[in-house]
């Protein structure tokens, strides 16, 4: 059972920054060679899902983590509110869609997971409502990874109720900051709470585990997320196929 309120937003005591950063670029650069081994072997698809409440630093992440991968078969996508035609099927139609094929590493900056996080906050839809959809999302994500081997990362960017306040400032006060700030996310925090207890509702009924990534300090998100995603990728096995003779 996880309580999110167990887990530090912070990086441990004794954790060298140093030392740590420069782990996170060999896991950076590892990772860009293991995703050519995914492009190249076509074998699995990797999807990384990134959910946080708002100023969690999932752009920072992307950027970051994922800078030495070539853009060849490497693409993000961020759901934003549904259009109307998005709003005319169910809620995974247009999810599904922007899921990787094999050979690709797509990461979801947001998700489906926002279906069952700021409907639930707002009472878009009833509580029934959201345990079908958890369950249709755990189905879901079970076909990916059956159907089309799917390797799926979840990190859930656990930012404290303070830093976010800092990080949300930022952005009135900081000019090159100025085009991230959105009037919107200083409402959404004082759904705070509610907040919590929705992600925690995501984290405990999802079949497929998430990595509850500190990131108050974002050098120590950068390494979690690099090392989780190597350390996984690296047990496939994955090489490169075999030079193909010519006929």
């Amino acid at each position: 059972m996880i309580n999110i309120s167990d887990y530090s937003t912070s990086p441990p005591k004794d954790a060298d920054r140093d030392k740590l950063e420069k782990e996170t670029k060999a896991y950076s650069k590892r990772l860009a060679e293991l995703h050519n081994l995914v492009l190249a072997s076509k074998s699995h698809s990797v999807l990384v899902i990134l959910q946080g409440m708002d100023a969690s630093g999932k752009d920072g992440a992307v950027k970051e983590v994922f800078k030495y991968c070539t853009h060849n078969n490497f693409r993000t996508y961020s759901f934003k509110k549904p259009t109307e035609e998005e709003f005319g099927h169910d809620f995974l139609w247009r999810v599904h869609k922007q899921c990787p094929q094999k050979g690709e590493l797509v990461v979801f900056n947001r998700s489906h997971y926002e279906d069952i996080l700021i409907q639930r906050v707002h009472g878009w839809i009833t509580e029934e409502h959201a345990m079908a959809r958890m369950e249709a999302i755990n189905s879901f994500e079970e076909l990916l990874a059956f159907d089309n081997n799917t390797i799926i990362f979840k990190f859930f960017l656990h930012i404290s109720y303070e830093q976010q306040q800092i990080e949300l400032q930022q952005r009135l006060d900081e000019k090159e900051k100025h085009y991230k700030h959105n009037a919107n996310d200083w409402e959404e925090r004082k759904q705070w709470d509610k907040y919590m207890d929705c992600y925690e509702f995501a984290l405990n009924e999802s079949d497929i585990p998430w990595t509850v990534v500190p990131v108050d300090s974002r050098w120590y998100r950068n390494y979690i997320i690099s090392k989780t995603m190597v350390e996984r990728l690296e047990s496939l096995g994955l090489e490169y196929p075999p030079l193909k003779e010519e006929k």
